[in-house]
């Protein structure tokens, strides 16, 4: 395949449902948390922000800028699967198809020699219907109720792109016209029903392509009124802490406006309260770089300057990875499990979206265990924590009911407290699913073992050093934590190569072998065309903190398999 270019019996049952049960828990709060972290959260430099940021109109909701540089897609190419690269090349040649081949351009011929080193294409919000510029009759739909695209393309020579602005193609079933907007000559093409291409040029700079006449008015006004992305809140402030030297793309989400269009879809409608909270959040962006072993993301997500929403600048993880084994297959870690659940419970309370309620896991605690969740448990997690996935080590002759353990860590900051809690989980197991509550000890360190009614070692839970409790599911694998690992997580090659050393201190990481996890273990669909997306990658991994009260930054980086071009 070519590279890409822009010109292109009973007892059973119960067994399984307690099973079932427990291993969920552990889940709905590896995925919630999961949730969080991935959601939540004078004179301008252009150079440091989004090109064409001082053009595209500040309500866009979405605005990605890509390299024309030809290298760096033919080394993208170089990444993935066969269908992966499929998906690539068919977004790129749709893309070059809606701008340039139908219009009779070709971007190595036409454009290439003359743009500069990047180009944007921004979506932009749908527009109460405003009176539209003379002469009306050359507009196929002058109302804009729908999304608009711009493009913007920098200049780098400005001869040959007034050439192609001046002289443009022929067309065969319409024709070019020219008007004038604020003084500005805008062409655009009259004729043909759906077809509104219009292009202009500002200030010898940029040329602005548009899909719609009225939205180069819209881009004009922006740029002109200094009312474009680059000057909504806290963009030129956020933007610079990601932008990199020669990215293969960047790209901006203003989150508010982009809920709104989603509230409006007729199976994913957004609750009032919901899309109230949303307004506290502004924009999320990023800088996607290509490497030799994969794809790097440094983003950074902002609140709305005016909300009253603060973030608490608390960067205290990062220890977590030297409690568990090389082996482990994954592992979600944050700095304080009380504060990322009221972040959650602030931000997904009445979202259809969420993947969790926080009602549904109040209840579900209280079922499974009848404790309180916020006061009996939560009220001492205020330290680290970490969700892991181990595999446990099968034994010759014996049969193993489960193949991992679901391993969940967390520092107490109230050891008493803790311990009394503990102790009630022990008596609802003991009285409520009629367990043996076995206390004995490993590596010297004491344990208490679940052991369900039909003699399956369900459960495991203690103490690590630094007041850290663990609870173990699945598979035995406590011998795999005590004592502390000799070989660690961090110590194991693919996680170094993975997980970004950046930015530190943090507030959490993330880690998944998805080639040893896809092969061992089914995991839920989360995003469409995912099992596409993980067959071309070996490793993902995360590092966020908090870099102000108001913004946090992420570091995220895709090892991916190299497959044939």
């Amino acid at each position: 395949m070519t590279s890409p270019r822009l010109s292109t019996p009973k007892k059973k049952q119960k067994k399984s449902s307690l099973r079932l049960t427990l291993s969920g828990a552990g889940l709905l709060i590896g995925i919630g948390s999961t949730a969080y972290l991935f959601l939540s959260q004078g004179q301008l430099f252009y150079r440091d922000l989004l090109t064409g940021a001082n053009i595209i109109p500040s309500d866009a909701l979405f605005a990605v800028s890509l390299t024309t540089d030809t290298k760096q897609w033919k080394k993208l190419q170089e990444f993935g699967t066969k269908e992966t690269q499929a998906q690539v090349n068919q977004s790129l040649v749709q893309l070059r198809d809606r701008f340039l081949t139908n219009y009779g351009y070709n971007f190595e011929q036409d454009i290439q020699p003359w743009v500069g080193d990047e180009v944007t294409l921004a979506i932009l919000a749908p527009q109460v219907n405003k009176p539209v510029s003379k002469p009306v009759s050359t507009i196929d739909n002058p109302g804009d109720s729908s999304q608009s695209m711009v493009m913007v393309l920098p200049v780098k020579n400005l001869q040959k792109a007034q050439t192609v602005f001046t002289q443009p193609k022929t067309l065969i079933q319409s024709k070019w016209i020219d008007r004038t907007y604020q003084g500005i000559n805008i062409k655009q093409i009259e004729g043909q029903p759906g077809e509104n291409l219009a292009a202009t040029f500002l200030d010898g700079k940029f040329l602005v392509i548009t899909d719609n006449p009225q939205t180069a008015e819209r881009a004009i006004d922006a740029y002109k009124n200094k009312t474009s992305l680059a000057t909504i809140g806290g963009f030129a402030d956020n933007f610079p802490k990601i932008s990199g030297y020669q990215p293969l793309a960047q790209f901006y989400i203003n989150i508010p406006n982009a809920a709104k269009i989603a509230a409006t879809a007729p199976n994913r409608r957004l609750p009032a309260q919901v899309l109230a909270q949303l307004q506290n959040n502004q924009g999320l962006a990023g800088t996607v770089t290509l490497e030799t072993e994969g794809l790097r993301i440094k983003g950074v997500s902002w609140l709305n300057p005016g909300s009253q929403r603060v973030l608490a600048v608390e960067n205290e993880a990062g220890t977590m990875q030297n409690r568990v084994p090389a082996e482990t297959l994954m592992m979600l870690s944050g700095g304080n499990l009380q504060r990322l659940w009221g972040e959650y419970v602030l931000t997904s309370q009445g979202n259809p979206l969420s993947p969790v309620t926080p009602e549904q896991l109040r209840t579900g605690v209280k079922s499974l265990t009848t404790l309180d969740l916020e006061r009996d448990l939560l009220s001492w997690m205020k330290g680290e924590f970490a969700v892991s996935i181990i595999p446990g080590t099968p034994k010759p002759g014996t049969s193993q009911d489960f193949r991992a353990a679901l391993v969940f860590m967390v520092q107490a900051k109230e050891r008493q407290l803790a311990e009394a809690s503990i102790k009630q989980l022990d008596d609802v197991m003991k009285n409520q699913y009629q367990f043996q509550i076995q206390s004995t000890k490993v590596a010297n360190k004491p344990v208490v073992n679940w052991i369900s009614p039909f003699g399956t070692l369900t459960a495991t839970h203690g103490w690590l050093d630094g007041n850290v409790a663990f609870l173990s599911i699945g598979a035995p694998v406590t011998d795999k934590i005590l004592p502390q690992p000799s070989t660690t997580l961090a110590k194991n090659s693919t996680f170094q190569q993975t997980v970004p050393t950046e930015p530190n201190p943090t507030n959490g990481q993330f880690y998944i072998d998805v080639e040893q996890t896809t092969k061992n273990f089914p995991l839920p669909r989360l995003l469409p065309q995912q099992q596409t997306l993980l067959a071309a990658t070996r490793s993902i991994g995360m590092t966020s903190a908090v870099s102000d009260n108001r913004s946090t930054r992420y570091d995220i980086f895709f090892t991916l398999k190299k497959g044939d071009r």
